[in-house]
């Protein structure tokens, strides 16, 4: 009888969650724009405010400072080129070298073409921004800071950031600080409140929710020029009609998720930790990357020596076991993982590399079938790359 197969990419995204598509599902059966005045579109409106509610009381935000998106890249977005144009003439935009493409790309672009100065924040051996490493970055020229950006954890190795404690020096200066913390809600506490930051990025993918909804939590006094212009949704920060549907489906799944965090955390250290121990066991050589305790609790990510991660992950997948790596490509030709480099890896460690993530649907048996055929597929990994 074939094994069925073990889904080890949670980080990537994460099925959603009975509530969400029992909420998302009653919704679609209904008509009605929020927008529109009429009886069918107050009830939508009604749904979008109670989703609105409903995040912020889980969030630890107030409602008016939900503002939904279409997911986490679209908030980075927002967050990172609406602060930079509102604080204009300020030019420097601080962000860190380990952030996800969706953030260091807009602070790129801001570079290219807006006359950003941006500086990239190094990190430690384990992917972590040192507060030390922020301050004197902001104090070599702090009226000329525009926005700071630091990821709550990061989304290749797991490493979690000492968010409250960078978000605090960015206010000694009256700086603006983001947060992408698309990795963090559902598995790690979450308040916007208590972690002092002025924005930060969620999305339904990765806690249960649907594709395509998400929202950048934005403190009250902080107006970021809009990316998208129209008919002035959201604070008149982002335009466009709302899909109650999906944000009905987003507000149940991130609901669910920070009620069942804590459970759902000692559950996957616990599977995390049994996967690392046997990865260990199976291939004596591996390299564990990140932090070896302040991770993420469902992240576990190793450099195989001797191998392409790309020609591991494909083995893998035709055994039945589906994984990440830590690299992305460009026109077919696999490039060193940004974050592993950033770390001090060298090229090929870099390039060599898997992401294993747990999720709410994990169980045992996703590890035993990964600790089944890895062996074999590193030792043909390794004879490929010989050849």
């Amino acid at each position: 009888m074939t094994r069925p197969s073990a889904y080890l990419d949670h980080a990537a995204t994460t099925p959603m969650l009975p509530e969400a598509i029992e909420a998302m599902t009653e919704q679609l059966k209904c008509v009605g724009n929020a927008s529109s005045l009429h009886a069918a579109g107050r009830r939508t409106r009604r749904v979008v405010e109670e989703a609105r509610e409903t995040i912020a009381d889980a969030l630890g935000a107030r409602p008016s400072e939900v503002v939904f998106t279409s997911g986490g890249t679209e908030a980075d977005n927002l967050a990172i080129k609406g602060l930079y144009w509102s604080r204009r003439p300020r030019r420097r935009v601080l962000i860190s070298s380990v952030e996800h493409h969706a953030a260091l790309d807009p602070a790129h672009w801001l570079a290219d073409s807006q006359g950003a100065e941006v500086e990239l924040l190094g990190v430690d051996a384990y992917g972590r921004v040192h507060p030390e490493t922020l301050r004197e970055a902001i104090e070599r020229d702090p009226d000329d800071v525009a926005m700071i950006s630091v990821m709550w954890a990061n989304n290749e190795v797991g490493t979690v950031q000492p968010v409250h404690v960078l978000a605090a020096i960015a206010h000694d200066h009256g700086i603006p600080f983001h947060t992408d913390a698309v990795q963090a809600v559902g598995q790690l506490p979450v308040s916007f409140s208590a972690s002092g930051v002025d924005a930060l990025t969620l999305t339904g993918h990765k806690v249960g929710g649907p594709m395509g909804a998400g929202a950048l939590l934005l403190a009250r006094g902080l107006t970021p020029v809009s990316v998208q212009h129209g008919g002035g949704q959201e604070r008149d920060v982002r335009s466009g009609t709302l899909d109650a549907p999906a944000i009905a489906g987003l507000a149940a799944a991130v609901s669910a998720a920070v009620k069942e965090q804590e459970a759902l955390a000692r559950r996957l250290r616990s599977l995390r930790d049994e996967l690392i121990q046997r990865v260990r066991q199976a291939v004596p050589d591996v390299v564990l990357n990140g932090d070896p305790a302040d991770r993420l609790p469902g992240n576990a990510h190793f450099s195989f020596p001797g191998c392409e991660g790309d020609a591991l992950l494909m083995l893998l997948d035709a055994k039945g076991v589906e994984c990440s790596t830590g690299s992305a490509c460009s026109a077919g030709v696999a490039q060193p993982s940004h974050v592993l480099l950033a770390m001090g890896a060298e090229s090929a460690a870099a390039r060599g590399s898997l992401r294993f993530t747990l999720g709410h649907t994990s169980t045992r048996d996703d590890v035993d079938r990964l600790i089944e055929v890895l062996p074999a597929a590193v030792e043909r990994a390794r004879r490929a790359g010989l050849s």
